[in-house]
């Protein structure tokens, strides 16, 4: 018959409290690096396909880049010189495995006029993404000032102007506003200038030259906005702690910036995130409008030249920036929402 248990014999101890506090905090954090790792892989992917179909797209269009980027008066043998030193001779899937061996080290080939693809997006990309990020900001100042506004009087004549604006706002076209701005504000006013000169390092050369442009994107990303925003404060507006505050008697704006407007954050910061891409597929139009030096021009320039590298590139560079601004908003809203728990 055993004895009672010794201190030898005793059952291990758990761990300590200290001990698990630690690994419950960490659970957090490796799950949610798990989550972003998955959609990093789901999303490199997807623009893995995404490229391959540019190069197969581009392959389909008449002509190639050889035949694009012949001189007058040049020879045949010259033509077909040349789409031999391109590579244009070897199957496409060739060509495009040979890009893509290229991109995880930052070597986005040559163009078809034998510039760097990265040289040529390290020039004009900054542009472009200070046109947009101005636009973002301003799109966010705006819905958030319209939409507190009109949610603070639900059904009033305020809201159902806004809403109204907003929805009318919202189908236009990028292309549309830019022409109604040159007329308004540069034609026929002469207020701001129609077009944009540059530097000699390829900026703008006056920061007024940024305002039509980034109003010819704000504008449509501001009617979408501002549904978003006027949603999802109605939608936390009923949440029960929302109602105790009303019923406390606390003044509207109080119960909207401290009890609806902290709640709504989640669903405002991806609406906002997902106008990146939107903004960013505007500014292709919008810079070739006001002859902006961003990737507008690099983009329909490599069209017209049929050139597969720079395209890709300009593919690959935005797809990069669409991919980091909804990773951000998710850890935003995964964070807003956990701090609410």
């Amino acid at each position: 018959m055993a004895g009672p248990l010794t201190a030898d014999t005793a059952a291990p101890a758990g761990p300590s409290p200290e001990v698990e506090k630690a690994r419950r905090s960490r659970a957090p954090l490796a799950l949610l690096a798990a989550r972003v790792g998955l959609v990093v892989l789901k999303r490199a992917v997807l623009l893995a396909v995404l490229l391959a179909l540019v190069f197969v797209t581009v392959e389909l269009l008449p002509g190639d880049a050889a035949d694009a980027t012949s001189e007058r008066g040049e020879s045949a043998a010259d033509t077909e010189a040349r789409r031999r030193l391109l590579g244009l001779d070897r199957p496409v899937l060739e060509r495009f495995w040979d890009w893509m061996s290229g991109l995880p080290t930052g070597d986005l080939g040559v163009s078809a006029r034998g510039e760097k693809v990265s040289d040529l997006l390290s020039s004009a990309f900054p542009n472009t993404l200070l046109l947009g990020g101005l636009a973002l900001l301003l799109t966010a100042v705006i819905s958030l000032a319209l939409g507190c506004w009109a949610a603070l009087r639900p059904g009033g004549r305020v809201d159902r102007a806004v809403s109204g604006t907003a929805t009318a706002v919202l189908a236009l076209p990028e292309f549309v506003v830019a022409v109604a701005l040159v007329l308004l504000l540069s034609l026929w006013t002469g207020w701001l200038p129609a077009v944009t000169l540059t530097d000699a390092d390829g900026t703008p050369a006056d920061w007024t030259m940024l305002i039509l442009p980034v109003l010819a994107l704000t504008v449509p990303q501001a009617g979408w906005n501002v549904r978003i925003v006027r949603a999802a404060l109605a939608d936390e507006a009923r949440a029960p702690h929302v109602e105790t505050a009303v019923l406390d008697g606390l003044p509207p704006h109080r119960v909207l910036t401290h009890h609806v407007l902290p709640g709504a954050l989640p669903t405002i910061t991806a609406g906002l995130a997902t106008s990146t891409g939107m903004l960013l597929g505007g500014a292709v139009v919008v810079e070739t409008i006001f002859n902006y030096p961003g990737i507008g021009s690099v983009l329909a320039s490599a069209v017209t030249d049929r050139d597969s590298p720079v395209i890709a590139g300009v593919t690959a560079l935005s797809g990069a920036v669409i991919t980091g601004v909804l990773l951000l908003a998710d850890l935003v809203r995964d964070m807003t929402a956990g701090g609410r728990r």
